[in-house]
């Protein structure tokens, strides 16, 4: 059974890649990933901060960092303990002593300064880098166009100054999604990770205290990203890559039957451990054996194949039945 796919231009044994997260931030929990079969590993994100510690940088980036200069101590520490050498130095051992892709993820806002670094990166041996971008105005002044300006930005300052693939892990906050995606396909951009999930904050009604709830995805969260995935595939060149909600293998096979080209998963390995991964790849090949499919190549994007540029059931918003 043929499970290999293609993303960024590279050849994974299989659309299973571990999202970036603390899964992913250690030489051992990353080596136990790949025996139990994961095609790819993301690494767990370091922040555009950690790229630019440098004092005076900083300052010249943001102006938050003169008024609060206990954040740059803050980064200072960061760094020094699990900052960007450390990163480098695990994506260099990772590759040096495992056979699995390695993209690198860098959690960004703005393209001062640090895209000059992701070069780095490829000096250690990434296979990708993805940008885990997360920009939500909460004023009143910062409009759409400026939001996706930004988005833009940070890939075009990126791309000049690294030959490696460059997927944005993106959220779904955007006035018209598919024009965004659209405008980052005509940039250059390799591949979208559809999508990025948020943090969530919440509130303990006997203490009436901001808790952190929800942190972990669950399966009914799959259809959001379902949607777009099927109504991207068609329009773009780039690839793409769904994420959140995807816990077992009807996940997997639902977004690779719309047109993903590979899958991110974490919450699921956080609930079921890490082994969990060969018991998807597993139910895969059973669910494949049993519609006589020999490789992710006979189903993908059977669904666009099936109902051609009739994507309404996609497109539709509001219930609608009988009764209704």
């Amino acid at each position: 059974m043929d499970l290999s796919t293609k993303y960024l231009g590279i050849e994974l044994k299989n659309p299973l890649i571990v999202s970036s997260s603390k899964l992913t931030k250690d030489f051992d929990t990353i080596k136990f990933c790949a025996e139990m079969g994961a095609g790819a590993i993301v690494m767990k994100s370091v922040f555009e901060e950690q790229m630019l510690a440098d004092e005076n940088l900083l300052h010249d980036q943001d102006s938050k960092y003169f008024w609060y200069p206990e954040a740059i101590e803050h980064i200072h520490q960061h760094s020094k303990e699990q900052g960007i050498g450390k990163m480098l130095e695990l994506i260099s051992n990772v590759k040096a002593k495992l056979n699995v892709p390695v993209i690198a993820s860098i959690n960004c806002v703005s393209d001062m300064e640090w895209p000059r670094f992701t070069s780095k990166f490829e000096e250690a041996g990434a296979d990708a880098i993805e940008l885990n971008i997360a920009l939500i105005p909460f004023d009143k002044y910062t409009t759409c166009d400026e939001v996706n300006r930004r988005y833009i930005d940070i890939l075009k300052s990126v791309k000049s100054n690294t030959k490696l693939p460059v997927s944005i892990k993106m959220g779904s906050y955007f006035t018209n999604l598919i024009s965004m995606a659209n405008r980052m396909d005509e940039e250059g951009v390799d591949g979208l990770v559809l999508f990025n999930r948020f943090y969530r904050p919440d509130i303990n009604i006997e203490t009436e205290e901001i808790i952190k709830t929800n942190i972990l995805s669950g399966p009914s969260e799959v259809t959001k990203s379902l949607r777009w995935v099927a109504l991207l595939a068609p329009m773009l060149k780039c690839d793409l890559a769904a994420g959140t909600g995807i816990h077992d293998y009807t996940g997997v096979v639902k977004q690779l039957l719309v047109g993903a080209k590979a899958t991110q998963i974490c919450s699921t390995l956080f609930k079921n451990g890490i082994a969990y991964i060969e018991t998807i790849l597993f139910e895969m090949e059973q669910w494949m054996d049993r519609h006589d499919y020999k490789s992710i190549a006979d189903f993908h994007g059977n669904i666009q194949k099936k109902y051609g540029r009739d994507i309404t059931k996609f497109e539709r918003i509001q219930f609608m039945s009988k009764d209704s």
